[in-house]
């Protein structure tokens, strides 16, 4: 069996049944909570590989759950979840979470983020070079190569990409990106973004009108894939 270890927060039995029978014929190893209170608890004592969290938990908030978790827990955890408003999947993703899917989901879909989720687990954030398909980043050089041909960006484009590339599969909230690249007081100018994003789309890729490397998550922010 896969060594890597799933603990499923949700009090719903037939969703916990699903997603046990899903993961294990996957060959992941999975632990089961149905509160908020189990949950927490056995997050400290296996310290799994990966977290999924149900927001509606009968003793607490899922996001209360999810705060408390990262205080310490520091791999991944994906929310699942019935309440599908972008305010709440923007809280959850400002919280931590690291991925959101709702209810009912694509169970091709679900073993995708978790794998997506699980190689940011095994990849260290220092590392010096980042490449996906067409595309190549040295971090240390700032070099850029798209089809092995260089790409000149200005330092601002270089530091979105990166901050990108370092969060490879992870949804980013608009207020994520602008305080991360521009500081607390820009997390309102989204539409300041959406121009650097445009800009940077036409720079890295092959056809930046069906972008396959920076994809938009309508309302919320943006996913490197």
């Amino acid at each position: 069996m896969n060594k890597t270890e799933i603990l499923i927060i949700d009090d719903e039995p037939q969703i916990r049944k699903l997603l046990d029978i899903l993961l294990v014929s996957n060959e992941y190893k999975v632990l089961h909570a149905a509160t908020a209170k189990e949950g927490i608890v056995m997050a400290a004592n296996h310290s799994p590989d990966l977290i999924l969290l149900d927001i509606g938990l009968p003793d607490k908030s899922g996001h209360e759950v999810l705060k408390e978790l990262r205080l310490w827990y520091t791999k991944s955890i994906i929310i699942l979840s019935v309440q599908k408003s972008e305010s709440d999947i923007i809280a959850a993703l400002d919280n931590g979470a690291t991925d959101y899917l709702t209810k009912p989901f694509r169970t091709g879909e679900l073993l995708a983020r978790i794998r997506s989720s699980i190689r940011r687990n095994q990849t260290s954030s220092e590392s010096s070079s980042f490449s996906s398909g067409d595309l190549q980043i040295d971090f240390v050089t700032r070099n850029v190569l798209v089809l092995d041909k260089p790409v000149k960006l200005t330092l601002t484009e270089f530091n979105l990409l990166a901050l990108f590339a370092r969060e490879e599969g992870k949804v980013l909230t608009h207020q994520y990106i602008l305080k991360e690249i521009w500081g607390l007081g820009h997390q309102t100018e989204t539409q300041y973004l959406r121009v650097f994003v445009a800009q940077l789309r036409k720079k890295i890729e092959v056809n930046p009108n069906q972008p396959v490397h920076i994809t938009t998550e309508s309302g919320v922010g943006y996913r490197f894939v």
